[in-house]
């Protein structure tokens, strides 16, 4: 949502665009959101400039939305002042995007493992260690945000095939992150790190993944 501002096809006139997103608990709209975000003095450029066709739409929580040939369900995440998760089906490969949520401390989250259930892959929020979560003098219980401990019990149980670990605290600098990613991959070998410029395209034979 804050890239949307620099998001250059919106501005061409001609383009259409259809936006959907869930309404807040207090009832603010995907459109309002976006358009207090671009208001002064958060940016300088209105939503009203924006010369594409923009098309808003709100979803309910929990549905699932049926466009073209695929599909996008949605779940609500553990997460202070509410967060979705979501899961994109296409012609047979599927991606969980889950993103700010905290794991339960006696029991699997159950909208995290209807997401996450056979993903081709699944984006988590893996903010921590389990040492830094559980700290009894600085303890992040209840920030809402989880660990990559957790995350890669929920990647096994849900049977993931491709683990992106995502949602990294900004204390961990490359250096720690290496660290964790090699902790990862010596019990999900298949598990990566996001970063910017990564892509990753699903294919029936595979995911082909890219680094800028």
């Amino acid at each position: 949502m804050q890239g949307f501002p620099f998001f250059i096809p919106a501005f061409i006139r001609g383009n259409t665009f259809k936006i959907y997103g869930i309404p807040s608990a207090n009832g603010v709209t995907i459109k309002q959101r976006l358009h207090d975000q671009m208001s002064h003095p958060n940016f300088p450029v209105p939503l009203q400039i924006m010369r594409a066709d923009l098309e808003f739409y709100n979803l309910e929580m929990g549905k699932t939305l049926y466009c073209a040939d695929f599909t996008v369900e949605t779940r609500p995440l553990n997460h202070p002042g509410e967060a979705v998760g979501y899961r994109v089906n296409w012609q047979g490969l599927s991606a969980a995007y889950i993103t700010d949520t905290e794991h339960f401390p006696d029991r699997f989250d159950d909208n995290v493992l209807a997401l996450a259930q056979q993903a081709d892959v699944m984006i988590i929020d893996a903010t921590y260690t389990d040492e830094e979560y559980n700290d009894p003098k600085y303890s992040k219980v209840g920030w809402g945000h989880s660990t990559w401990q957790q995350a890669v019990k929920i990647a096994q149980a849900a049977q993931v095939k491709q683990l992106v670990l995502f949602h990294h605290d900004p204390a961990h600098n490359d250096d720690f992150l290496d660290r964790i990613g090699e902790q990862v991959r010596k019990i999900l070998p298949q598990t990566i790190l996001a970063r910017e410029g990564l892509s990753i395209e699903l294919r029936p034979e595979g995911s082909r993944i890219d680094e800028a």
